[in-house]
Protein backbone atom coordinates (compact mmCIF):
# COMPACT_ATOMS: atom_id res chain seq x y z
CA UNK A 1 0.00 0.00 0.00
CA UNK A 2 2.80 2.39 0.94
CA UNK A 3 4.68 1.46 -2.24
CA UNK A 4 1.59 2.18 -4.32
CA UNK A 5 1.15 5.62 -2.76
CA UNK A 6 4.83 6.35 -3.38
CA UNK A 7 4.50 5.39 -7.03
CA UNK A 8 1.39 7.56 -7.45
CA UNK A 9 3.19 10.54 -5.92
CA UNK A 10 6.21 9.97 -8.15
CA UNK A 11 3.95 9.72 -11.21
CA UNK A 12 2.22 13.00 -10.31
CA UNK A 13 5.54 14.79 -9.88
CA UNK A 14 6.85 13.47 -13.20
CA UNK A 15 3.61 14.45 -14.90
CA UNK A 16 3.88 18.00 -13.53
CA UNK A 17 7.53 18.29 -14.64
CA UNK A 18 6.63 16.94 -18.07
CA UNK A 19 3.73 19.39 -18.35
CA UNK A 20 6.01 22.31 -17.47
CA UNK A 21 8.55 21.22 -20.09
CA UNK A 22 5.82 20.90 -22.73
CA UNK A 23 4.36 24.32 -21.92
CA UNK A 24 7.84 25.90 -22.00
CA UNK A 25 8.55 24.22 -25.32
CA UNK A 26 5.28 25.39 -26.85
CA UNK A 27 5.88 28.94 -25.60
CA UNK A 28 9.37 28.99 -27.06
CA UNK A 29 8.11 27.62 -30.38
CA UNK A 30 5.38 30.26 -30.60
CA UNK A 31 7.78 33.04 -29.67
CA UNK A 32 10.39 31.83 -32.14
CA UNK A 33 7.82 31.30 -34.88
CA UNK A 34 6.36 34.78 -34.42
CA UNK A 35 9.81 36.29 -34.40
CA UNK A 36 10.73 34.45 -37.59
CA UNK A 37 7.56 35.58 -39.32
CA UNK A 38 8.17 39.12 -38.13
CA UNK A 39 11.80 39.17 -39.11
CA UNK A 40 14.10 36.49 -40.44
CA UNK A 41 16.70 39.29 -40.58
CA UNK A 42 16.20 40.52 -37.01
CA UNK A 43 19.28 41.62 -35.11
CA UNK A 44 19.16 40.43 -31.52
CA UNK A 45 21.56 40.10 -28.62
CA UNK A 46 23.16 43.02 -26.84
CA UNK A 47 23.47 45.38 -29.79
CA UNK A 48 20.59 47.54 -28.56
CA UNK A 49 18.82 47.58 -31.93
CA UNK A 50 16.56 45.08 -33.67
CA UNK A 51 15.75 45.23 -37.38
CA UNK A 52 12.35 43.66 -38.01
CA UNK A 53 12.00 44.37 -41.73
CA UNK A 54 14.20 45.03 -44.75
CA UNK A 55 11.57 45.74 -47.38
CA UNK A 56 10.67 42.90 -49.70
CA UNK A 57 14.15 41.41 -49.53
CA UNK A 58 14.31 37.96 -51.05
CA UNK A 59 16.96 35.43 -50.12
CA UNK A 60 18.77 38.15 -48.20
CA UNK A 61 19.08 40.45 -51.24
CA UNK A 62 17.84 44.03 -51.06
CA UNK A 63 16.52 46.33 -53.76
CA UNK A 64 15.49 49.98 -54.03
CA UNK A 65 13.40 51.52 -52.57
CA UNK A 66 14.29 49.78 -49.33
CA UNK A 67 11.87 50.12 -46.40
CA UNK A 68 13.55 49.49 -43.04
CA UNK A 69 11.74 49.02 -39.74
CA UNK A 70 12.77 47.96 -36.28
CA UNK A 71 13.07 49.04 -32.67
CA UNK A 72 15.65 49.91 -30.04
CA UNK A 73 15.87 48.05 -26.75
CA UNK A 74 17.30 50.89 -24.67
CA UNK A 75 20.54 48.96 -24.18
CA UNK A 76 24.05 50.19 -24.87
CA UNK A 77 23.15 53.85 -25.59
CA UNK A 78 20.48 53.05 -28.19
CA UNK A 79 17.79 55.52 -27.09
CA UNK A 80 15.40 57.89 -28.78
CA UNK A 81 15.86 61.66 -28.89
CA UNK A 82 13.59 64.33 -30.36
CA UNK A 83 11.59 61.89 -32.48
CA UNK A 84 14.42 59.80 -33.90
CA UNK A 85 16.82 57.07 -32.79
CA UNK A 86 19.71 57.61 -35.20
CA UNK A 87 20.59 57.25 -38.87
CA UNK A 88 21.44 54.45 -41.27
CA UNK A 89 23.86 54.59 -44.19
CA UNK A 90 24.13 52.15 -47.08
CA UNK A 91 27.59 51.42 -48.48
CA UNK A 92 28.71 49.21 -51.35
CA UNK A 93 31.56 46.69 -51.01
CA UNK A 94 34.13 49.40 -51.82
CA UNK A 95 32.93 51.70 -49.05
CA UNK A 96 31.08 54.15 -51.28
CA UNK A 97 28.05 55.70 -49.58
CA UNK A 98 24.91 55.01 -51.62
CA UNK A 99 22.12 56.32 -49.39
CA UNK A 100 21.29 57.75 -45.98
CA UNK A 101 18.11 57.63 -43.92
CA UNK A 102 16.81 59.01 -40.63
CA UNK A 103 15.58 56.35 -38.17
CA UNK A 104 12.32 58.14 -37.40
CA UNK A 105 10.43 57.08 -34.28
CA UNK A 106 6.94 55.69 -34.88
CA UNK A 107 6.20 55.31 -31.16
CA UNK A 108 6.90 57.48 -28.12
CA UNK A 109 10.64 58.19 -28.24
CA UNK A 110 11.05 58.80 -24.50
CA UNK A 111 10.63 55.10 -23.68
CA UNK A 112 13.29 52.40 -23.56
CA UNK A 113 11.80 50.53 -26.53
CA UNK A 114 11.30 52.82 -29.51
CA UNK A 115 9.98 51.58 -32.85
CA UNK A 116 11.30 53.30 -35.96
CA UNK A 117 11.20 53.25 -39.75
CA UNK A 118 13.00 54.78 -42.71
CA UNK A 119 13.32 54.39 -46.45
CA UNK A 120 16.38 54.32 -48.72
CA UNK A 121 16.44 54.97 -52.45
CA UNK A 122 19.68 53.98 -54.13
CA UNK A 123 21.50 52.60 -57.15
CA UNK A 124 24.00 49.83 -56.43
CA UNK A 125 25.77 50.49 -59.77
CA UNK A 126 26.57 46.83 -60.28
CA UNK A 127 27.82 46.10 -56.77
CA UNK A 128 26.92 42.65 -55.45
CA UNK A 129 27.30 43.28 -51.72
CA UNK A 130 27.73 45.98 -49.13
CA UNK A 131 26.78 47.05 -45.63
CA UNK A 132 23.98 48.82 -43.84
CA UNK A 133 25.53 50.74 -40.94
CA UNK A 134 23.20 51.93 -38.18
CA UNK A 135 24.39 54.83 -35.99
CA UNK A 136 22.75 55.68 -32.68
CA UNK A 137 21.37 59.06 -31.67
CA UNK A 138 23.89 60.59 -29.26
CA UNK A 139 22.63 63.92 -27.87
CA UNK A 140 25.32 63.89 -25.16
CA UNK A 141 28.07 64.46 -27.71
CA UNK A 142 30.34 62.13 -25.72
CA UNK A 143 32.50 59.93 -27.96
CA UNK A 144 32.17 56.94 -25.65
CA UNK A 145 28.41 57.00 -26.26
CA UNK A 146 28.74 56.66 -30.05
CA UNK A 147 27.46 53.31 -31.28
CA UNK A 148 27.08 51.68 -34.68
CA UNK A 149 25.84 48.35 -35.93
CA UNK A 150 26.99 46.84 -39.23
CA UNK A 151 24.61 44.61 -41.17
CA UNK A 152 26.14 42.93 -44.26
CA UNK A 153 23.77 42.80 -47.26
CA UNK A 154 23.63 41.57 -50.83
CA UNK A 155 22.05 43.51 -53.68
CA UNK A 156 19.41 42.05 -55.96
CA UNK A 157 20.65 41.42 -59.49
CA UNK A 158 18.07 43.79 -60.97
CA UNK A 159 19.32 46.62 -58.79
CA UNK A 160 21.46 48.14 -61.55
CA UNK A 161 18.27 48.95 -63.45
CA UNK A 162 16.81 50.98 -60.57
CA UNK A 163 17.82 54.65 -60.72
CA UNK A 164 18.33 56.60 -57.52
CA UNK A 165 16.01 59.52 -56.89
CA UNK A 166 18.15 62.57 -56.21
CA UNK A 167 17.57 66.18 -55.24
CA UNK A 168 19.77 69.26 -55.34
CA UNK A 169 20.41 71.28 -52.19
CA UNK A 170 22.53 74.32 -51.42
CA UNK A 171 25.16 74.56 -48.72
CA UNK A 172 26.68 77.89 -47.77
CA UNK A 173 30.32 78.91 -47.30
CA UNK A 174 32.42 82.05 -47.21
CA UNK A 175 34.27 82.97 -50.39
CA UNK A 176 37.38 85.18 -50.51
CA UNK A 177 37.01 85.79 -54.24
CA UNK A 178 33.35 86.83 -54.21
CA UNK A 179 33.88 88.73 -50.96
CA UNK A 180 37.56 89.82 -50.87
CA UNK A 181 37.13 91.71 -47.60
CA UNK A 182 35.52 88.64 -45.99
CA UNK A 183 32.55 90.22 -44.24
CA UNK A 184 32.08 87.14 -42.05
CA UNK A 185 28.32 86.79 -42.20
CA UNK A 186 28.23 86.99 -45.99
CA UNK A 187 28.05 83.44 -47.34
CA UNK A 188 27.56 81.94 -50.78
CA UNK A 189 25.93 78.71 -51.95
CA UNK A 190 27.40 75.69 -53.63
CA UNK A 191 25.08 73.08 -55.05
CA UNK A 192 25.16 69.43 -54.06
CA UNK A 193 23.16 66.56 -55.54
CA UNK A 194 22.16 64.02 -52.92
CA UNK A 195 19.84 61.04 -52.58
CA UNK A 196 16.35 62.24 -51.73
CA UNK A 197 15.32 61.49 -48.15
CA UNK A 198 12.42 62.65 -46.03
CA UNK A 199 14.63 64.70 -43.67
CA UNK A 200 16.10 66.86 -46.41
CA UNK A 201 17.07 69.63 -43.97
CA UNK A 202 19.28 67.26 -42.01
CA UNK A 203 20.80 65.98 -45.24
CA UNK A 204 21.73 69.55 -46.23
CA UNK A 205 23.41 70.15 -42.88
CA UNK A 206 25.37 66.90 -43.24
CA UNK A 207 26.60 68.13 -46.61
CA UNK A 208 27.64 71.40 -44.96
CA UNK A 209 29.58 69.54 -42.26
CA UNK A 210 31.42 67.47 -44.87
CA UNK A 211 33.23 70.62 -45.93
CA UNK A 212 34.47 71.53 -49.38
CA UNK A 213 35.72 69.68 -52.41
CA UNK A 214 39.08 70.57 -53.95
CA UNK A 215 37.28 72.21 -56.86
CA UNK A 216 35.20 74.38 -54.55
CA UNK A 217 38.28 75.46 -52.62
CA UNK A 218 39.93 76.45 -55.89
CA UNK A 219 36.96 78.75 -56.54
CA UNK A 220 37.65 80.61 -53.29
CA UNK A 221 35.18 78.90 -50.97
CA UNK A 222 36.19 78.15 -47.38
CA UNK A 223 34.42 77.07 -44.21
CA UNK A 224 34.59 78.33 -40.64
CA UNK A 225 33.06 75.14 -39.24
CA UNK A 226 35.44 72.71 -37.54
CA UNK A 227 36.01 69.26 -38.98
CA UNK A 228 34.29 66.40 -37.20
CA UNK A 229 31.22 68.34 -36.04
CA UNK A 230 28.18 66.10 -35.56
CA UNK A 231 24.57 67.04 -36.16
CA UNK A 232 22.59 65.67 -33.22
CA UNK A 233 19.06 66.72 -34.07
CA UNK A 234 17.02 69.04 -36.27
CA UNK A 235 13.41 69.88 -35.54
CA UNK A 236 11.31 72.33 -37.52
CA UNK A 237 8.20 73.58 -35.78
CA UNK A 238 4.97 74.69 -37.38
CA UNK A 239 5.83 78.38 -36.84
CA UNK A 240 8.90 77.94 -39.07
CA UNK A 241 11.51 77.88 -36.31
CA UNK A 242 14.26 75.32 -36.85
CA UNK A 243 16.03 74.04 -33.74
CA UNK A 244 19.36 72.52 -34.76
CA UNK A 245 21.64 70.88 -32.20
CA UNK A 246 25.33 69.99 -32.57
CA UNK A 247 28.02 68.45 -30.40
CA UNK A 248 30.81 70.35 -28.61
CA UNK A 249 33.10 70.18 -31.64
CA UNK A 250 31.13 73.06 -33.21
CA UNK A 251 32.73 75.58 -30.87
CA UNK A 252 36.06 73.87 -30.17
CA UNK A 253 38.81 76.47 -30.50
CA UNK A 254 36.41 79.06 -31.91
CA UNK A 255 37.44 82.62 -31.12
CA UNK A 256 36.62 86.04 -32.49
CA UNK A 257 33.31 87.52 -33.53
CA UNK A 258 34.02 87.10 -37.25
CA UNK A 259 34.35 83.31 -37.10
CA UNK A 260 31.32 83.02 -34.82
CA UNK A 261 29.24 85.09 -37.26
CA UNK A 262 30.44 83.00 -40.18
CA UNK A 263 29.51 79.72 -38.47
CA UNK A 264 26.03 80.98 -37.65
CA UNK A 265 25.55 82.35 -41.18
CA UNK A 266 26.59 79.07 -42.82
CA UNK A 267 24.16 77.04 -40.76
CA UNK A 268 21.30 79.55 -40.91
CA UNK A 269 21.41 80.15 -44.65
CA UNK A 270 21.72 76.44 -45.42
CA UNK A 271 18.49 75.80 -43.51
CA UNK A 272 16.61 78.90 -44.69
CA UNK A 273 16.76 77.72 -48.29
CA UNK A 274 13.77 75.57 -47.38
CA UNK A 275 10.39 77.38 -47.40
CA UNK A 276 9.34 75.75 -44.11
CA UNK A 277 12.21 77.45 -42.23
CA UNK A 278 11.86 81.10 -41.19
CA UNK A 279 14.15 81.27 -38.16
CA UNK A 280 17.05 79.15 -36.93
CA UNK A 281 18.07 78.52 -33.33
CA UNK A 282 21.44 76.83 -32.88
CA UNK A 283 22.29 74.80 -29.79
CA UNK A 284 25.15 72.64 -28.54
CA UNK A 285 24.10 69.64 -26.46
CA UNK A 286 20.78 71.43 -25.94
CA UNK A 287 22.36 74.70 -24.73
CA UNK A 288 21.69 78.00 -26.49
CA UNK A 289 22.75 80.64 -23.94
CA UNK A 290 26.51 80.14 -23.58
CA UNK A 291 27.58 78.88 -26.99
CA UNK A 292 29.54 80.35 -29.93
CA UNK A 293 30.76 83.30 -27.93
CA UNK A 294 33.34 85.58 -29.61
Amino acid sequence: MIKKKYMNKKTIILSIVLLIVVIAGISYFIAFKNRWIESPLAIAGNSGIVITSLGNSAAGKISSPLEIAGYTTGKDSWNGFEGQVGIVKLFDDKGKELALGILTATTEWMTSQVYFKTSLTFNANGAESGNLIFYNENPSGMLDKDRKFILPINFAETQTETPSETVKVKVYFNNNKMDPEVSCNKVFPVEREITRIEAIGSAAIWELLKGLTMAEQAEGFFTSINQGVKLQSLNIREDGTAFVDFDEQLQAGVGGSCKVSAIRAQITETLKQFPTVKNVIISINGRTEDILQP
